[in-house]
C-alpha cells in the first residue's frame, strides 16, 4: 500500500504503519482509521481496495509530509528573521524549549569533557 509515494509496511498493523508518514502519529492514525471505518488491528496487506481508497482520500486531505515540513521550516525561518529568542536558539543550534545546557547538549555546544585519568602525566621514555 502506497500513500503519497510512501510505502506502508504490509506486515505491520495499519495504526502503526500509517505513522511512517511524516505528520501522522498513533493518535492521528487511529482517527483516520475510525473515519474510514477500518479496524485498527488490520494489517496493511489485508486491506481491501475500497478501504485503501478511503484511507488515502482522508490522509491526502491532511497537511502532512512535504507541506508540513515546509510549514515547520517557514515557522523556524520567521522566528530567526524577527530575532525572537527561540529563533536565536535555533541559529546557535542550542536547545529551544528551556532544557538545561550545563550538563546536557554538551556535544552540540562543543564542550566535551574528557574523563579524568589517574592525574599523573605520562613521562616520555628515552
Amino acid at each position: 500500500m502506497r500513500i503519497l509515494g510512501i510505502n506502508i509496511p504490509n506486515e505491520k498493523r495499519l495504526e502503526i504503519g500509517l505513522t511512517e508518514l511524516y505528520g501522522i502519529g498513533i493518535a492521528r492514525a487511529r482517527k483516520v482509521l475510525d473515519e474510514a471505518g477500518v479496524p485498527h488491528g488490520k494489517k496493511a496487506a489485508d486491506v481491501t481496495l475500497d478501504e485503501e481508497n478511503t484511507i488515502r482520500k482522508i490522509v491526502e486531505a491532511l497537511k502532512i509530509e512535504g507541506n508540513l515540513k515546509r510549514e515547520v521550516a517557514a515557522n523556524i525561518k520567521r522566528l530567526k528573521d524577527i530575532k525572537a529568542y527561540r529563533g536565536v536558539r535555533h541559529m546557535r543550534k542550542l536547545p529551544v524549549r528551556g532544557q538545561r545546557t550545563k550538563t546536557n547538549s554538551r556535544t552540540v555546544r562543543g564542550n566535551v569533557r574528557k574523563t579524568m585519568g589517574s592525574g599523573r602525566r605520562k613521562t616520555e621514555k628515552t
